[in-house]
């Protein structure tokens, strides 16, 4: 139980150091040399532990291998941190617990799985449950525009959920298809992803005069945790802890992510924290209960035991 508390601290910790790392940086090239440097490390590491790693690579997997580069690293990350830069941390890290409804609306939209009343009432509440946080916007989210009660920066964060499903959805594929590993899928998608993000970087006017860097130590504390905790540790001890947890119990664990990020939006970056965030994280709370008791039920999910 600690390794899972401390799992879901370092999630947390990482929407604070995107935020710290803003200030330092501008955020395409934050994204990309992230990923960029993520994904050498990965795809180096597995390339000189098995040199045949490379022979696995087909033409009819180039499409999924880039799709999920495309969707589940540059859109992704680009959509995340544009809405980032104007919302509180804690906002940002609540919004990607929409995940798990995210990934059975798609599965019924892409898989055609049907889904029951109980898992919609439970998706429902979910949804509800994050009014109360969306209508407290800060003023300089609000600069971002606004479509009906969600500001751009908002409709940003949702997008970047749907394309990071997405993009589980392929990464699926390529594990249990291709039999691909999912470091090796991960470090290419990686490095497609950085490659994508730091072009639009430069070409979307970003100021690269040498680097689009303000300060260069203080961008690499932040930019380094990031790729340390995020890309190097945390995608590791959690395939780790599903070998001893079930999904549903993961995912429930999952909750506290966003009580660390209120923690350390307060502590580190001196954000607000509201009654609002309360009020949304326990209908959210009682919508996700709902959604995962009904997956049980169904059969749905498994303790992994391999």
């Amino acid at each position: 139980m600690p390794l899972v508390i401390l799992l879901f601290a370092m999630f947390a910790s990482i929407f604070t150091f995107q935020k710290n790392a803003l200030n330092f940086s501008e955020p395409f090239f934050l994204v990309g040399s992230r990923m960029l440097c993520a994904g050498i490390v990965l795809v180096l590491f597995l390339s000189i532990r098995e040199h045949k790693i490379w022979q696995k690579i087909e033409l009819k997997h180039l499409k999924d291998l880039i799709l999920l580069g495309v969707c589940n690293i540059y859109l992704t990350n680009i959509l995340e941190i544009w809405g980032a830069k104007t919302m509180i941390s804690s906002k940002v890290c609540l919004l990607y617990s929409l995940s798990p409804f995210i990934a059975a609306l798609l599965a019924a939209v892409i898989l055609k799985e049907k889904q029951s009343w109980k898992k919609f009432l439970g998706m429902s509440i979910g949804f509800i449950g994050l009014l109360p946080i969306i209508f407290t916007q800060t003023p300089n989210e609000e600069l971002s525009g606004k479509l009906f009660i969600f500001t751009r920066a908002e409709l940003a964060v949702i997008c970047a959920v749907v394309t990071s499903v997405y993009g589980w959805i392929i990464l699926k594929k390529l594990i249990s298809e291709y039999q691909y590993s999912p470091l090796f899928a991960n470090g290419l998608s990686m490095i497609l992803g950085g490659v994508l993000a730091l072009l639009q970087s430069f070409f979307a006017g970003e100021q690269w005069h040498p680097l689009p860097i303000n300060n260069y130590t203080q961008f690499l504390l932040s930019a380094g945790a990031m790729l340390i905790i995020s890309n190097l540790i945390c995608y590791n001890l959690y395939g780790f802890l599903l070998k001893r947890y079930t999904a549903t119990f993961m995912s429930f664990a999952g909750l506290i992510t966003p009580i660390f990020s209120v923690l350390y939006g307060w502590l580190f970056l001196h954000e607000p924290v509201t009654f609002y965030f309360f009020v949304s994280l326990l209908l959210f709370a009682v919508g996700l209960v709902i959604f995962y008791r009904e997956e049980i039920k169904l059969g749905k999910v498994f303790k992994n035991n391999q």
